[in-house]
């Protein structure tokens, strides 16, 4: 990345935010990560005046009050959002998830990856996808 960007995550699960937060240090300790627990708290971070705006957002597939799914579907009726790179990251390598993803909005999904160097190259490859 070459100036500072702001990644939104919306992850219900604590420690995988802390690993991303984290590996997104490592590939650029300039980034910073607005995290969230669930896709309502995510929209409402987004539209929120006192934060930046999103360079990328992320969201899990499953999480409690709205779901990933959910989530981009709401991201992508935003007109103000809808050309924002938004991934969705599930524990699933579910083709019909994926697609279903993608038909509502996803610009790409990811399984979440099993180990930190993983989750890093993960985010390497995100991070020269959406500078694209």
């Amino acid at each position: 990345m070459d100036k500072p960007k702001t990644i939104f995550l919306a992850d219900d699960d604590a420690d995988d935010r802390y690993l991303m937060k984290e590996a997104a240090k490592v590939v650029d300790p300039k980034v910073d990560i607005v995290e969230a627990d669930n896709g309502m708290e995510l929209l409402k971070k987004i539209e929120s005046p006192t934060t930046p705006d999103p360079s990328l957002i992320v969201v899990d597939m499953n999480m409690p009050v709205m779901n990933g799914l959910e989530t981009i579907d709401a991201i992508r009726a935003n007109p103000d959002l809808d050309d924002i790179p938004t991934v969705m990251l599930s524990t699933s390598n579910d083709p019909k998830l994926a697609t279903k993803a993608l038909k509502l909005g996803a610009n790409e999904v990811f399984v979440k990856p099993q180990t930190f160097q993983d989750l890093i190259n993960l985010l390497l490859r995100i991070v020269r996808w959406f500078r694209n």
